[in-house]
């Protein structure tokens, strides 16, 4: 929130006001007075109130109420699987009903598996106005965004991305999520390495492209039998393929990075059944850092994404995109980092 120019007593501008001003005027903290500022709950009546006349004494800008109590949650099909199977999708929405709670405001989900139902729910939105924006959620069809570019009230995405930045989004940084990955394995001295992957979204493209990156910044040229696809995320797929890899080729790899915790925990079943060992023989690293990877058989190394921090950062943008202060779409990305299990070793070739 900008600092506010504070009127001296002939008119002009002097120092600018500052949240702290504030706090320190009111006696509380300062998350106290943003907190309150901002309209969220936790502060008491009378200390909001006298937060907020110590504001309005010193011409401190306020936020625009939202307008509107509810937030509708769109989520496609890949994110309602999602959901069942490995639990991004719930610990995303967990975030975001936790922040919309704080800001008092209600979430309501709505799952949409093709147009129609995507038109269903923009009509329900755009004619209730206690719905104050949209948020998306794994949404990659070009006619489904294009459709929502049109609607007359906020629209922010969440784990997706709109190519020609008409809408916001926030998403993990999945390249160099998976750049920070495959830098890890290099450092263990790993040359041949896998990537196993689902393709088909923009968010996983970026986390091959992120794979890429750190290769070639090793002087490695990456070339198309580095990669393995499935077409789903079911570990028996991963099991699958990397079987058909040895199989077919001898074990030509010593480390594998998969585009999720759930082909992590496939490959490693591959390998540990074709009489090798992880990590002795073969590292695997995930990406996700899912609350069973802690569990598995070495526990999983992996990525962790940021998933509550993503939900909530979703709805903190939509907020300030109803605040009515124009802006142009941006593109939010939170930090990922390595972490460190059992199933990543140093080479031993």
């Amino acid at each position: 929130m900008a600092d506010a120019a504070l009127p001296n007593k002939r008119g002009k501008k002097s120092r600018r006001v500052r949240l702290e001003d504030i706090a320190e005027k009111v006696g509380v903290s300062l998350s106290t007075v943003s907190r309150a500022l901002t309209g969220e709950k936790g502060v008491r009546h009378d200390i909001r109130q006298r937060i907020l006349e110590a504001a309005k004494d010193a011409n401190y800008p306020m936020p625009a109420p939202v307008p509107g109590k509810k937030i509708v949650i769109a989520a496609s099909s890949a994110a309602m699987i999602d959901y069942v199977r490995n639990q991004f999708t719930l610990h995303v929405l967990e975030g975001a009903r936790d922040r919309a709670q704080m800001l008092g405001l209600d979430i309501i989900t709505r799952p949409i598996a093709d147009a129609s139902d995507e038109r269903s729910v923009l009509d329900e939105a755009g004619s209730d106005p206690d719905v104050t924006g949209l948020l998306f959620l794994t949404v990659d069809d070009e006619r489904m965004l294009a459709a929502t570019r049109a609607f007359d009230k906020p629209v922010v995405l969440i784990n997706g991305d709109d190519p020609h930045m008409r809408l916001s989004s926030v998403t993990p940084c999945n390249r160099s999520a998976a750049q920070l990955a495959t830098d890890r394995l290099l450092d263990l001295g790993h040359r041949r390495i896998l990537f196993l992957m689902r393709p088909g979204r923009r968010t996983i493209e970026r986390r091959q492209e992120g794979f890429w990156d750190a290769l070639r910044h090793r002087g490695i040229t990456p070339t198309p039998d580095m990669t393995v696809t499935v077409d789903d995320w079911l570990p028996e797929l991963a099991t699958q393929a990397i079987t058909e890899r040895i199989v077919a080729r001898g074990l030509d790899f010593t480390a594998i990075l998969t585009a999720g915790d759930s082909l992590a925990a496939g490959a490693m079943m591959a390998v540990q059944q074709a009489g090798y060992s992880v990590p002795e023989d073969v590292s695997v690293m995930g990406m996700d850092d899912l609350p069973q990877a802690a569990f598995l058989n070495p526990p999983l190394s992996t990525v962790h994404i940021p998933m509550r921090e993503i939900g909530m950062t979703a709805v903190d943008l939509l907020r300030d995109l109803c605040s009515g202060v124009p802006a142009l779409p941006r593109r939010i990305e939170l930090a990922c980092h390595v972490v460190e299990r059992r199933s990543v070793a140093a080479t031993n070739s």
